[in-house]
């Protein structure tokens, strides 16, 4: 981030809102949120929606043999696959 976070203004930050929170930092311990009601308030409902997209999307794992399928599909269409 460029500049003094302490004067950043709301565009600013809100500009690298997204790259901050990607960065897997804090993004509720940035100076800028100790003086802005506004921008604590958006990091809030951004956060509320992202807790509620993770509870909608249930983590599925793969079945056992996925890439071994993966694999001969592959293989068959390279026209190297036996057929046993």
């Amino acid at each position: 981030m460029t500049g003094d976070p302490n004067e950043m203004s709301c565009q600013q930050f809100q500009a690298q809102l997204a790259d901050l929170i990607g960065s897997g930092e804090d993004a509720a311990s940035h100076p800028h949120l100790l003086t802005c009601a506004n921008c604590r308030a958006l990091l809030a409902d951004l956060q509320t929606i992202a807790d509620a997209a993770r509870q909608l999307l249930t983590a599925q794992q793969p079945e056992e043999d996925l890439w071994d399928r993966i694999e001969l599909a592959i293989k068959k269409e390279e026209g190297t696959a036996r057929v046993d």
